[in-house]
């Protein structure tokens, strides 16, 4: 399936000159996840944003602590090099922005339209400052 998702997006990837980074952390994580996504809104909508937020961030912890280190230790057997966990400071950064805006959502038990439009303005930001970051161009 994700062979299929890559040979999709890569001409479009290539005749707009975006980086590899920028679609590695937004466009396939968009993409990748747009069940989960289709579901999460759904259930909002529902007003069921208890099990929303459920589905947001449990998405989020299952790649975190599960996908990346088991990618890291089958790229041992079958990748053509070594994967690792150093990520640079950039990610850092926004990993750790990402967790202190969630958990500042979160943590009231309350939600409204304001929250979700900082929640919106946050992924705005993220994606501009990927999108102008100077990276690996395809």
């Amino acid at each position: 399936m994700s062979e299929i998702m890559v040979k999709a997006i890569e001409p479009t990837v290539h005749e707009l000159g975006l980086s590899d980074l920028f679609v590695g952390v937004f466009i396939v994580a968009v993409m990748g996840n747009a069940a989960e996504h289709a579901t999460a809104i759904t259930a909002a909508r529902k007003d069921r944003m208890d099990l929303s937020l459920s589905i947001a961030i449990g998405s989020s912890v299952q790649v975190a602590l599960l996908v990346t280190p088991v990618l890291v230790l089958s790229s041992l057997i079958f990748g053509p090099r070594p994967m690792d966990l150093a990520f640079p400071a950039g990610l850092v950064v926004t990993i750790l922005l990402s967790v202190l805006v969630t958990g500042q959502i979160a943590s009231d038990g309350r939600s409204d339209w304001l929250k979700g439009a900082q929640l919106l303005v946050v992924y705005l930001v993220l994606a501009l400052a990927f999108f102008f970051l100077p990276g690996s161009s395809p």
